[in-house]
């Protein structure tokens, strides 16, 4: 199976450009491939997986990627899929969210092994460099005003308004296309469903760019947009977007995410994010019908993916705080693995090195009153690092302390309130 077989099959195609044409590109020699990322922050979201795992499938099929991250085409704002103008960020913020990108970018992608290890580059390069005379006569001569407002990206902007900045972001990303071709011999762009416009624009600009007896063949693919089955976004929790970024979105959260995937969901998400073969993606959903209570399948995919975009310790560490949760024996974990697992849990700083049991629960705002306290302890309602206590002078201290600094408390089946001494 070769690799648009393999996408096809994966549904990971949303449009292609020469079907045929691509084909035989493809099968005749080694590709090199570019998709781009803006530094619109300073870490990317599982929003921006797809493309880049698709770079990644090229890869593994012997073409060689590039990760274009947008230094320049940040500082403009792409119009592509808002309703409204994004905000400017000034240079030393781009630069610093180009940084981080390429990071994270290195960590999924090959950039160091084989003749078609992925290579990073920064438009800011070339983009920086061109003047506005040169941008006006060179690129801009090449692009119609109806043929730009005919593209969707500016089509359902122009409703609300859209400056001059944003609209003028398909000649740019068309040229970033054309300079990549020229100096790269990159023939193919891919990029979301939403960049269809922009993509197709570049392809354009390299056909009006053609010299003399040169071939100005290139290849545009998009991949689709992902829906839930429930309808709500992919990638946003009540918490917000699912960050690349340990710091933004820890490994055990990420690890959740991917665990509370729907049964409906799970095997498409499978077939997009994980590289495992389409006979045992098969076998998983067989499991998901059959057996869906053991979530056998939704296991796989968190293992997978949080393997992919941190590493085998991070996973290790997030099924070992899963675990500790769901059987309560939660004096295994270490700090680290407290801190990430109780991250948004209601936290309070203790300064005493030791604290009453009933006045604590109280100043913690784990119970509402000393009465209420100690009904809560008298009811087996009240769990120290998950064991039941239900003596009124007990005393909470050193010997309580996980790692030599947290005690978790738990009211109840679920509610979970984090102690941390700073004495």
């Amino acid at each position: 199976m070769d690799i648009l077989q393999d996408l096809q099959a994966r549904g990971l195609i949303n449009q292609m450009t020469d079907e045929e044409g691509l084909k035989k590109h493809l099968a005749s020699e080694q590709v090199t491939l570019y998709c781009g990322f803006d530094p619109t922050g300073d870490s990317l979201h599982i929003g921006h997986l797809l493309p880049v795992l698709i770079l990644k499938r090229f890869q593994q099929a012997g073409h060689r990627p590039i990760a274009l991250v947008g230094g320049g085409t940040g500082m403009i704002g792409d119009p592509s899929g808002r309703s409204t103008e994004r905000q400017l960020n000034d240079e030393n913020t781009v630069r610093h969210y180009s940084e981080q990108l390429a990071g994270q970018l290195a960590k999924i992608l090959n950039f160091d092994e084989g003749e078609n290890a992925a290579v990073a580059r920064n438009n800011l390069d070339w983009l920086n460099q061109m003047t506005m005379i040169e941008f006006l006569r060179d690129v801009g001569k090449h692009f119609g005003i109806n043929y730009m407002l005919a593209k969707d990206s500016v089509e359902s902007r122009i409703e609300n308004g859209i400056s001059f900045t944003e609209f003028s972001y398909m000649i740019l990303q068309s040229y970033d296309f054309l300079n990549l071709f020229r100096k790269e011999n990159c023939t193919l762009q891919i990029g979301g469903s939403d960049q269809w416009g922009n993509i197709t624009a570049g392809l354009e600009l390299i056909r009006k760019n053609a010299t003399e007896g040169e071939e100005a063949k290139a290849f545009g693919l998009t991949v689709p947009l992902i829906t839930k089955a429930d309808g709500s976004k992919f990638g946003k929790t009540a918490g917000g977007a699912i960050w690349l970024d340990p710091a933004k979105t820890t490994p055990y959260e990420f690890y959740q995410f991917w665990i509370n995937t729907d049964d409906r969901d799970v095997v498409n998400f499978l077939h997009y994010f994980t590289f495992l073969s389409l006979d045992e993606i098969g076998e998983l959903a067989k499991e998901v019908e059959m057996q869906p209570e053991k979530r056998v399948a939704q296991r796989r995919l968190a293992e997978e993916m949080t393997k992919m975009v941190h590493d085998e310790k991070a996973l290790e560490q997030a099924e070992k705080i899963s675990e500790a949760l769901f059987s309560g024996d939660l004096k295994q974990l270490t700090g680290d693995e407290i801190e990430q697992g109780f991250k948004d849990v209601p936290t309070y700083n203790l300064v005493e090195e030791e604290k009453g049991l009933i006045d604590l629960l109280v100043e913690a705002k784990i119970s509402s009153s000393k009465r209420q306290a100690r009904e809560d302890i008298q009811n087996g309602a009240i769990y120290i690092n998950g064991e039941r206590e239900q003596d009124m002078k007990y005393t909470v201290d050193a010997e309580d302390r996980i790692d030599g600094k947290f005690t978790i408390i738990r009211r109840g089946k679920k509610k979970y309130f984090l102690v941390r001494f700073e004495g």
